[in-house]
């Protein structure tokens, strides 16, 4: 009998590639709860799909190709627009309570979309949603084996492909998984920096790990920050969600100034990247920034957006009667583990969906709610591409040890996410970066522990990405390259050995 299916990672991208490929066998493994600890219970807008008879996958790819500032992939991005609604049907199936009417969508509108195509559930709690019923789905299918409490450590190689993943469990030992086929879906990298609105668990650890076995990692300098994270000195921030602005909520000044309106035609509607610089700015010069929603939402939010208020009243601000105070805080990454349209990656035994990978359908800049619908679409493609029958040869299993370095020294920690945020954020230049990988080199030579290893070679990639592209595109600024150049209108492609390379010329 062939060995079962591995999938690392718990978020919707597993759950959903999991349920997609039974009957047949698959462990699952998550470092916490499946109940709770995935980014995906997060999202607060909901899945981008072209629903209404106004719209068209078309549209939707349009708009992706131009949020994604030149770098689309668009054959990539045009496919997985027109299966968008299978997969909505599918979330269905599984019972998702989307948001409808008289048996139709009732879609809300985002930033960058020229239609309302973002089916959502109870106006803000659509992640949450979709992942309560997944878990329960997946609880209650007999071929899911779910390992919950282990934290993936380094992916097992042999003769240049991969056939498992050693694993640190709660009980400190280190355990081998072993399996023809393989799916990384860890999520992000958004908590190596200090202001972020991901979880603990995104730590950009099995991108380290792809990168060690041998992967290619593509668009690792494109960092998307959300412009709109609640400033009340949560980690991780909580989330006001772009939905907001797309039912007429402002961003202003202390002043009471909408100054988006002089940044940008779009204003507060206008791509991520130029409202999260114009938050950060303001923020910077000492003016602040605040997202107010009186006009636009006033008495009806606790019922509209009843997570968003949630969050602001447990922080002391009430956005009935009071603008919220908002930063900009590390999102989602663009960049990830290289994938084909299948999710096959360029290793032997290993695919990558959700926010780990990288397929090209973000760009430079993704499309609000394109994430989940990347995860949805690419899961259920990589469960339909993975062999049914290959067989599994007699592997030797290691014995288990025990992990010595099991916790990661909290103050590197801290000081990794500190220089991710001040050198490779919203703003960057050479100067920062360059610094930043001196420091990142630094901290990874500090430790023995794999976890915290992993985390700066995620780092390193990001910031020697970022200081190989001379120019600004997308959510990568640098104001020592602040215009696009035609010339470079290119994904990025790197490996560990590359990574390195780029930071040691930095350096000398």
């Amino acid at each position: 009998m062939p060995a079962p299916i591995l999938i690392v990672g718990g978020g919707l991208a597993g759950l959903f590639c999991a349920l997609k490929l039974a009957p047949r066998r698959v462990v699952v493994l998550t470092p916490g709860s499946i109940d709770e600890g995935a980014a995906s219970f997060w999202a607060q807008g909901g899945v981008a799909a072209a629903v209404l008879d106004t719209d068209s996958p078309e549209r939707h790819a349009e708009d992706t190709l131009k949020a994604g500032a030149g770098i689309v992939d668009a054959r990539v991005a045009l496919g997985m627009a027109r299966e968008a609604r299978a997969r909505i049907e599918d979330l269905l199936s599984y019972g998702v309570p989307f948001d409808r009417a008289g048996g139709k969508f009732t879609p809300s509108r985002e930033a960058a979309h020229s239609e309302r195509r973002v089916v959502r559930v109870k106006g803000d709690t659509a992640g949450r949603a979709i992942m309560e019923t997944l878990v329960a789905a997946v609880r209650a299918t007999p071929s899911i084996e779910l390992l919950e409490g282990f934290s993936a450590q380094e992916l097992l190689t042999r003769d240049g492909g991969v056939i498992g993943l050693r694993a640190r469990g709660r009980d400190g030992l280190l355990r081998d998984f072993l399996s023809h086929a393989t799916v990384l879906a860890t999520g992000g990298i958004g908590h190596l920096y200090r202001v972020t609105t991901n979880p603990k668990e995104a730590r950009g650890l099995g991108l380290a790990m792809a990168a060690r076995a041998g992967a290619i990692i593509a668009d690792a300098e494109f960092v998307q920050f959300h412009p709109t994270a609640i400033d009340i000195g949560v980690d991780p921030a909580p989330l006001a969600t772009e939905s907001l602005r797309g039912e007429g909520a402002i961003i202003v000044d202390r002043f009471g100034h909408r100054f988006m309106a002089d940044i940008d035609p779009g204003a507060e509607l206008a791509p991520r990247d130029i409202v999260a610089r114009g938050v950060f700015a303001s923020v910077a010069a000492g003016r602040g920034a605040f997202l107010d929603s009186r006009a636009a939402v006033g008495a009806e939010f606790p019922t509209r957006f009843p997570t968003v208020y949630a969050s602001c009243m447990a922080g002391g601000v009430d956005p009935v009667t009071e603008p919220i105070p908002i930063a900009p805080a590390a999102h989602y990454h663009m960049g990830g583990v290289a994938t084909d349209a299948q999710g096959r990656t360029a290793l032997a035994g290993l695919w990558a969906a959700g926010e780990v990978a990288s397929t090209g359908v973000h760009g430079a800049n993704r499309l609000a709610s394109n994430s989940l619908l990347e995860a949805v679409v690419f899961a259920a493609r990589i469960a339909a591409h993975i062999p049914a029958t290959q067989e599994e040869a007699a592997v030797a299993v290691p014995p288990s040890a025990r992990d010595e370095a099991a916790a990661p020294r909290q103050d590197l920690v801290d000081e990794l996410r500190h220089v991710m945020a001040r050198d490779v954020g919203v703003i960057r230049d050479r100067a920062g970066l360059t610094r930043a990988a001196a420091a990142i080199l630094r901290i990874e030579a500090a430790t023995t522990n794999v976890e915290l290893r992993n985390m700066a070679l995620t780092a390193l990639l990001a910031t020697s990405a970022a200081l190989a592209r001379r120019e600004s595109r997308g959510a990568h600024f640098r104001s020592d390259f602040p215009r696009a150049e035609d010339a470079l209108a290119d994904r990025s492609y790197m490996t560990e050995a590359q990574a390195r390379a780029i930071a040691a010329e930095a350096l000398k």
